[in-house]
Order: C-alpha cells, then sequence, then structure tokens
C-alpha cells in the first residue's frame, strides 16, 4: 500500500468546510458518462435518473438543516449548485455538516436510488461507480464571483458543447 501514488487534495489547506458562506460544487459522473438526460434546443431535458437527482438535491436542506441550495442545474453528466452554510445554527446547534460530508451523503442516496431504479426500472447500469470519487468546489468570496457562478449555473445548457463534460447524444 506504502507504493500507491498519494491522491492531490483538491481542497484548500486549514479551510474549514464547515464555515458560514457559499460554495459552488460541480460532481461528476464516473467516465462522464450521461445518465441524467440530455440537451435539447439548449435545455437540460432530465430523464427519470435527473428528475431523482433534483429529488435528492432539494432533501440537502432538510438532512442539512443549516444549508440551503441556492441554484442548481442537472447536466447530462454532471451536477452543479451553490450550497450555503449558515454558521450561526451551526454554531448554536452543533449541527454543522462539511461541504465533503454533504457531497458524500448526496453521493450515497443518489447512488442508491439509481441502484434501486436499474433493477426496478430498467434505469442504464454503471460501471461500479455512479460517481467520480471526489468532487470540484469554489468558495465564492465576494458578489462578483456569486453573480458569474450564477450565470455559468443558468446558461450551462445553452453551452454544452463547449463544456469540458460534454458528450455527444
Amino acid at each position: 500500500m506504502d507504493n500507491l501514488p498519494k491522491r492531490k487534495s483538491l481542497r484548500l489547506k486549514h479551510y474549514d468546510y464547515s464555515q458560514q458562506g457559499l460554495y459552488f460544487v460541480t460532481i461528476c459522473c464516473q467516465k462522464h458518462s450521461c445518465y441524467y438526460g440530455s440537451i435539447k434546443n439548449d435545455t437540460m431535458q432530465l430523464n427519470h435518473a435527473g428528475i431523482m437527482i433534483e429529488k435528492w438535491t432539494l432533501k440537502i436542506p432538510e438532512k442539512f438543516t443549516n444549508l440551503m441550495v441556492h441554484d442548481y442545474v442537472i447536466m447530462p453528466n454532471h451536477f452543479h449548485c451553490v450550497i450555503g452554510i449558515d454558521g450561526i445554527q451551526t454554531a448554536i446547534a452543533h449541527t454543522g455538516a462539511t461541504l465533503a460530508s454533504v457531497v458524500q451523503w448526496f453521493k450515497t442516496m443518489t447512488t442508491n436510488d439509481y441502484i434501486k431504479n436499474v433493477k426496478s426500472d430498467n434505469w442504464q447500469r454503471f460501471d461500479k461507480k455512479l460517481w467520480q470519487r471526489s468532487f470540484h468546489e469554489h468558495v465564492i468570496r465576494n458578489q462578483q464571483s456569486h453573480e458569474m457562478i450564477v450565470d455559468y449555473i443558468k446558461y450551462n445548457p445553452q453551452k454544452w458543447a463547449d463544456d469540458k463534460y460534454y458528450q455527444p447524444n
């Protein structure tokens, strides 16, 4: 095991990802496989799996009461969202969740739900993992950055052909 290469952490060293703030999160499907629908006329058309992803996105604040999902888009093979952490409630209730724990919960719930539907409704099978191992995050530090990210999310389906995760239908 000691001979295995160390994975480079994508997180900021010494940054507390449970502190109050806004975070831009991207989670990608394993092998960038398109499971959640397709882009038609510059609009994301969610299939049943995409609708399931949306269901679990909207449940994040139910599970983590100190979080809010502000903006999100489900793409054919990845997912973007802005998550807000309320630091006041975290400090009072001691229920603060780190960004990593939220993403881990989301991946677990969506993967389990997806597997159930592969068995019962013949959804497209995936190879070993539904999601890639990690996720991308960006700490939103100011209003200008927040506005740029919201625009990116809003217009992401229209720019699908130029997206680095693009897979033709």
